[in-house]
């Protein structure tokens, strides 16, 4: 049989970088040179391997939704020639291009495994070696038409997953979705966790960028002032972490008048909970109706990278913004769990952007 083909897109990151810890930085063309040396490379369940260190490489902090649409071209530009695709990573911002991408890449049917790691390769003891292998492996051998995480023994669904080390080997999880794979003495994937490969099998990237979105974490006191500068044109989206389950300031009147008058000139604000585990159900308390009653759109169990990601892609498209806040509680991509309390599915058909033209569904 023909070896299978992976293409690794190398953007930067902790596991390429050179020199004594403080003063790590990504190095022009060392990890490419210590990946082709890579000795399991020999062996006859991995794949042939493509790399491509991208110019400049970045250390993920400074990611922006610009390199993320660069990624999504790249991976297009190679897609008829490659089987799978591994995109090395800083683990910094890692969550937030692993939610991004799923979305971006519409009618994607081959896996995507993003991965890095916290100790660079040029360590005597480190974790980039093994996954970087784990994720060749399973890029090439396992039929998983999804953007994942692979970190420590786990394959993540890329837009379920939050950074939750800073230092640690386990630094990722996926709170509300369990792994698509376990490895241990072998790789064990659960297919009954995989999404299905798409019917349409062409390859569309959606660009993203354009609009201005961001994201506020709630905290106790904070003032409608403050909340008004976050909501100021030229704002379109905001990720509004909330407590528990959905809970604001509800006896704070200005603070929801702000909250009210930017929701009824456009702004989407998307409500997430601020806990690791868990949803948004503006119903259980009153703290939460307020806020509902406000304009917020429940985020159900988004991440609040996965939000931040599904505003950007969603904004781009140029939807009236109650189209955004309707597709928001839709399970898009398998960014959150479908709920009995969420807007009934319309047909693709049905959504049209703001000078009426038909704009299909990822």
């Amino acid at each position: 049989m023909a070896r299978k083909r992976v293409y690794v897109a190398y953007t930067g990151g902790t596991v390429g970088m050179r020199g004594n810890p403080g003063a790590r930085a990504p190095a022009p063309g060392y990890l490419t040179e210590r990946i082709r040396e890579l000795p399991e490379l020999g062996a006859d369940e991995m794949p042939e391997v493509t790399v491509r260190a991208y110019d400049p490489l970045l250390d993920s902090a400074n990611m922006a939704p610009e390199n993320w649409l660069e990624i999504a071209r790249d991976l297009q530009a190679r897609y008829d020639d490659h089987d799978g695709f591994v995109v090395l990573h800083g683990t910094d911002t890692m969550a937030y291009t692993a939610s991004a991408l799923p979305f971006m890449l519409e009618g994607l049917a081959k896996p995507v495994v993003i991965t890095g790691s916290q100790i660079p390769l040029c360590e005597v003891r480190n974790d980039a070696r093994e996954n970087l292998i784990a994720a060749l492996l399973i890029a090439g051998n396992h039929a998983i038409p999804e953007v994942t995480v692979l970190f420590g023994n786990r394959l993540m669904r890329g837009c379920r997953t939050k950074k939750i080390d800073a230092s640690g080997l386990d630094a990722f999880a996926s709170p509300n979705f369990p792994p698509l794979a376990v490895l241990g003495s072998r790789i064990d994937v659960r297919r009954d966790r995989v999404r299905e490969i798409p019917a349409e099998t062409k390859l569309t990237v959606h660009e993203v960028g354009g609009p201005v979105v961001g994201a506020l974490r709630l905290f106790p006191g904070m003032t409608p002032r403050f909340l008004e500068n976050a909501l100021s044109a030229p704002i379109q989206g905001l990720v509004l972490e909330t407590f528990g389950v959905g809970n604001g300031p509800a006896r704070n009147a200005d603070f929801l008048r702000v909250l009210r008058e930017a929701t009824d000139r456009g702004v989407v604000v998307v409500g997430t909970t601020q806990c690791w585990r868990g949803e948004v159900d503006f119903e259980s308390y009153a703290t939460g109706q307020a806020l509902g009653e406000a304009g917020v759109t429940g985020g159900g169990d988004m991440t609040a990278e996965a939000a931040l990601a599904k505003l950007h892609y969603l904004l781009g498209r140029k939807l009236e913004p109650a189209q955004v806040r309707h597709e928001v509680r839709r399970n898009l991509v398998g960014e959150l769990t479908p709920s009995a309390t969420d807007a009934p599915i319309l047909p693709s058909e049905g959504l049209r952007d703001a000078e009426g033209r038909v704009v299909a569904g990822p």
